[in-house]
């Protein structure tokens, strides 16, 4: 592994992500350590993930994800859409890219780019539910719905989610024994026009001012809520970091969810996969920006 390293910075909604080209594996024995150093906002470059862009034999380009602790990650969204604009900065495609990720294989359109940004539309993953064993009946009186995304979202409906303490309220169910892999926690307000989302990340550990997966999931439970009927749906999505929207459609369209009358405990994976229609072509969209890059030396 080369000690010189030369990155690339990007942002998608306020989202940063470290982002190095790796076609030729001179980063492929980066450690987690070295990943966590990088993405320091103190001793480092200062992200809330890094990304390396290398070559895939039969989809052309891969995406590879590292939370800013180190770990390999799951799906990132915000990721996924600064990946494409990156992958338009090195001359590696026109409007549109395939690549695959760890939750498989995405397209992804680059709408328009004017001094380096881009508005992106990404295609995300399947849409399913997140199969952990909380019980479904007292998860939808809290106004939850655990849904994945190409990660796994706790999405909570809230009244006014600036009063909500994410970062305390967030790393609580992120750590609850009910989730032992970990969860991303959503806190979501619908207003008139639009959704109002706050994400607290597992491996950053912290509140980002974006998660593209959260916002994902966040207006699909959304509609899941208040109007899952057959067809196509939009929802705008305010952020911290910026605004998003997000696409998909319903098939199989259900009633709206509801508890099931009984008195036997069901797990939200039974009830979800019970009433939850199939989501098709989700996608995410909104603007990638190129921030900076330079070159930085670690040991």
């Amino acid at each position: 592994m080369a000690d010189k390293i030369h990155f690339y910075k990007y942002q998608g909604a306020g989202n940063d992500f470290i982002l190095l080209d790796n076609r030729k594996d001179e980063y492929a024995a980066l450690g987690m350590s070295q990943i966590a150093l990088l993405c320091d906002r103190r001793f480092g470059i200062g992200a809330d993930g890094l990304m390396t862009l290398q070559l895939d034999s039969e989809h052309g380009l891969r995406m590879r994800y590292y939370n800013a602790d180190g770990r390999e990650g799951s799906m990132c969204g915000n990721g996924g859409r600064c990946f494409t604009a990156f992958a338009a900065q090195l001359g590696l495609m026109e409007k549109e890219l395939e690549f695959v990720a760890v939750d498989g294989l995405h397209r992804a359109q680059i709408l328009n780019g004017l001094n380096d940004q881009y508005l992106v539309k990404l295609q995300m993953s399947g849409v399913g539910c997140y199969r952990r064993t909380v019980a479904a009946k007292n998860a939808l009186k809290r106004n939850v719905f655990l849904l994945d995304t190409g990660s796994p979202h706790y999405v909570r409906f809230v009244g006014d989610v600036e009063r909500i303490d994410v970062n305390k309220v967030g790393a609580k169910i992120r750590f609850s024994s009910e989730f032992p892999e970990g969860v991303n926690v959503d806190f979501v307000q619908i207003k008139s026009d639009n959704l109002v989302v706050r994400t607290y990340e597992r491996g950053v550990e912290n509140e980002t001012f974006s998660c593209g997966t959260g916002v994902t999931a966040s207006a699909i439970a959304y509609v899941l809520l208040t109007n899952p009927k057959e067809g196509a749906h939009t929802v705008q999505v305010l952020t911290r970091g910026g605004h998003l929207k997000v696409q998909f459609e319903i098939r199989n369209g259900n009633p709206r969810l509801k508890v099931p009358k009984t008195d036997v405990p069901t797990t939200s994976e039974e009830l979800i996969l019970n009433t939850m229609p199939k989501i098709t072509e989700v996608y995410l969209e909104g603007l990638a920006q190129f921030v900076f890059e330079g070159d930085i030396v670690i040991n």
